[in-house]
């Protein structure tokens, strides 16, 4: 059984699932909580207060956790709750920490046998198998056959908290031009939070900026309607500043905008001058389904390898 899963500092995602990236932990178990896991003596519940920016995943418990939740919920999505599962996992990592982070984060997920109760229910996993992709570049391997021809494009993915920049040469990753700066959705959500309530005296949440940003219904006036479009603006041309300040020149190149944070940006980005020629995958899960893709491919080679070793032997 194959699970790809994205984890992004907003939000876990699956190829069928998303859920915000925050985590509470309880000595007991908490007597209100919809969704708790049990695992090594602790609970936990999904919160809705996001866990802080960390380029290493792998530096405390907490991501895995979030993997075991994200496993669980997937597994009861299907009815599968049978107690015990074999799994292979797909995940992926910003281009620029790729290689430095690849084998750590490898390790982290890859577990023998792990066993947690879900909602009381007693689960038993062996991870046998992890699979680490480049972000950003997994999604956009549905369009790959396409991109063949094209001989320099710039995949974006601006996320939560960075924007990773992947170069494409002829349909394959050049890791050796990788780029990641930490502008993304909360730092402006945070930003432009902070200055609605200087100038208007009112308290804000993310979701009253994204809904401005995405012209959908709001009771907010006009005054911070036109704060948080302007500084929504002045924002996704920071990021484009700043990428041409990294040799990501995209009035040269075309490129391919990615990501929670790119569908939010869409109108500021596809209309700026700075930018040539873009299109956009707007499927927020768009990575966990490429590196769903690119593992049943590398798995498939893998079991082709080993048949034809047996005829060998």
């Amino acid at each position: 059984m194959l699970f790809s899963l994205d984890h992004g500092n907003c939000a876990i995602k699956s190829m069928s699932d998303s859920f915000i990236s925050g985590l509470s932990e309880h000595s007991v178990q908490p007597p209100l909580a919809s969704d708790i896991i049990e695992y090594e003596d602790r609970f936990w519940t999904l919160s809705g207060n996001r866990i802080a920016y960390m380029q290493d995943k792998s530096k405390d418990v907490r991501f895995f956790i979030l993997t075991l939740f994200a496993i669980a919920r997937e597994l009861k999505s299907h009815e599968d709750m049978h107690g015990y599962a074999e799994i292979d996992l797909a995940a992926g990592l910003p281009p620029e920490h790729y290689s430095a982070l690849k084998d750590k984060f490898t390790k982290y997920l890859l577990r023998d046998s792990v066993r947690f109760r879900y909602n009381g229910s007693a689960i038993s996993l062996r991870i046998r198998r992890v699979f680490i992709y480049p972000q950003a570049y997994a999604a956009v391997v549905p369009q790959s056959r396409l991109l063949i021809n094209t001989p320099r494009i710039f995949v974006i993915d601006i996320g939560g908290f960075t924007t990773d920049v992947l170069l494409l040469c002829n349909g394959k990753p050049d890791l050796q031009f990788c780029r990641s700066i930490e502008m993304g959705v909360i730092p402006m959500s945070n930003e432009i939070i902070g200055k609605v309530g200087s100038l208007c005296g009112m308290k804000i949440e993310d979701d009253h900026v994204a809904a401005v940003i995405q012209n959908r219904d709001t009771i907010l006036a006009d005054p911070v309607i036109q704060i948080i479009k302007e500084s929504a603006k002045q924002y996704a041309e920071r990021i484009l500043d700043k990428l041409r300040e990294l040799q990501v020149d995209l009035r040269s190149n075309p490129v391919i905008f990615v990501g929670g944070g790119s569908v939010l940006f869409k109108p500021y980005l596809e209309s700026s001058p700075m930018v040539a020629k873009a299109d956009f995958v707007t499927d927020p899960k768009a990575n966990a389904i490429g590196y769903g893709m690119l593992a049943t491919g590398q798995l498939r080679t893998m079991t082709v390898n080993k048949g034809q070793s047996n005829e060998n032997a």
